[in-house]
């Protein structure tokens, strides 16, 4: 049984059904046999905001998922200091890594707000990589996809200031590959933006004003409306000129 279900009823098959699941890239990739035997296996869970979803150093059973809701995925040193390695809206996937290489969680996941999570039981995960050509594509780009982000993200924290640090973080949340469909109204208070980019939410919502005067986003509440991610995913570099400098 899922370490989770020990403290959170699993929903319904009817539930498990109308999830949304069916309309991610991995699921497309799925003949209807397949897609059946995934939905008998899947398991959602309804996690409220600040509960562990999943615990550094547990057993890893499930391939995970968000169905609703925002999770970060971080991890704590023994003396206290965290980092926040990425934030999974919902549509993302996560967790393949270490059900490939069959080892203990290496972070812990953490729900943002509340949030619905599935799980895949590693023995579904394992017969879909023994069945399906096109689940195996999807997982080689979901891997490089990953890397890529933990690299750039290695990058924003040691060479960004913290307006290009929530920039990038905000942009990272639009990966069309590991989180699609996410909506240009980004649902997302500053504090979770903080806990994403690892700013304070004070300093978030001046990154915030000045990335709405460079005319990249919108400030509403609750929330933030992208209005130009190509430029988030660049800046500073598309950070206006001071007033007075030439080109």
């Amino acid at each position: 049984m899922l370490s989770a279900e020990r403290h959170c009823a699993v929903q319904s098959e009817m539930g498990i059904a109308d999830a949304g699941w069916r309309e991610t890239h991995w699921a497309r990739t799925l003949d209807p046999d397949q897609l059946g035997r995934v939905a008998a296996g899947l398991a959602l869970v309804d996690f409220p905001g600040g509960t562990v979803v999943c615990r550094k150093g547990d057993p890893v059973e499930a391939w995970v998922g968000v169905v609703e809701g925002l999770v970060k995925i971080s991890s704590v040193s023994h003396e206290g200091k965290a980092v926040t390695f990425a934030g999974v809206p919902a549509g993302g996937w996560f967790g393949e890594g270490s059900l490939l290489k069959d080892t203990v969680r290496q972070y812990d996941v953490v729900a943002l707000r509340d949030s619905r999570i599935a799980f895949m039981p590693r023995a579904t995960f394992q017969w879909l990589l023994d069945t399906s050509i096109g689940f195996n594509r999807f997982l080689l780009t979901q891997l490089n996809e990953r890397l890529g982000q933990f690299i750039a993200t290695v990058e924003f924290d040691r060479l960004l200031d913290p307006d290009a640090r929530v920039a990038r973080c905000l942009a990272q949340l639009f990966n069309p590959h590991l989180y699609p469909g996410t909506d240009p109204r980004l649902q997302i208070s500053q504090e979770e933006i903080g806990y994403l980019s690892g700013v304070s939410r004070q300093r978030v919502n001046q990154a915030l004003a000045c990335l709405e005067r460079a005319g990249l986003l919108q400030v509403a509440y609750g929330g933030v409306t992208v209005l130009d991610l190509a430029g988030l995913a660049r800046y500073p570099e598309t950070a206006p000129a001071p007033a007075g400098r030439g080109r």
